[in-house]
């Protein structure tokens, strides 16, 4: 009877696990590397905001060149204290990378910050008291002074979450009003007036702006 009882709790997790395989893809985490180039994941800081935010208010002066190159660490930094109120409370040991065309953020969260079973559902039984969470995405400008990281890939742990899902668990820990124009899986981000277009490629994060 031992043996059997044993037998069923196997048979028990592999049901399990291939539920969850269709609903939250289980991917080592390497695959979202870009082939076989080395993903280099930069801290926030507040160098690196600095940086950037020198580089950002220079676009907008009169006879600077239209575009600007920023590594994702700075632009990450730049942006933290405005994305930090969009991220789950419990968010730490913050970094960024960008990988193929996407910026990555990643942070250790605790996921009862989305608010358990209810927004997880099966997978809040599999996640420990703290996870490491991955954004993946890019920047839209939604219109002067405003725009959004629209997040394309969602990971906590080793689960990758389903695109349909993403934006049930953003507003999960989004907090505060969400400015008209932001998409579902977006995080608003306010942003100069004459920032025109955000665009990512090479390892870097290109800024663009409105001729002045």
């Amino acid at each position: 009877m031992r043996a059997f009882g044993c037998l069923v709790m196997v048979v028990l997790a592999a049901a399990a696990g291939w539920f969850l395989r269709d609903r939250f893809n289980f991917r080592d985490r390497d695959m979202l590397t870009a082939g076989d180039t080395a993903v280099v994941w930069e801290p926030i800081t507040t160098e690196g905001a600095e940086r950037a935010r020198k580089s950002i208010e220079n676009l907008g002066t009169p006879g600077a060149p239209v575009f600007t190159s920023l590594r994702p660490g700075d632009v990450s930094s730049y942006i933290f204290v405005a994305l930090a109120r969009q991220l789950p409370p419990s968010a730490e040991k913050i970094e960024s990378a960008v990988i193929g065309d996407r910026l990555h953020v990643r942070a250790s969260v605790r996921p009862s910050d989305f608010g358990g079973a209810g927004a997880l559902g099966p997978l809040a039984g599999f996640l420990g008291e703290r996870e490491t969470m991955e954004l993946g995405g890019y920047f839209h400008v939604i219109r002067p002074g405003l725009a959004e990281f629209r997040v394309t890939d969602l990971r906590l742990g080793t689960f990758t979450v389903p695109t349909n899902l993403i934006p049930r668990l953003i507003r999960s820990f989004s907090k505060g009003a969400r400015p008209e124009g932001v998409s579902d899986d977006g995080l608003p981000l306010v942003v100069p007036a004459y920032l025109a277009d955000v665009r990512i490629a090479g390892g870097r994060v290109v800024l663009y702006r409105n001729p002045l």
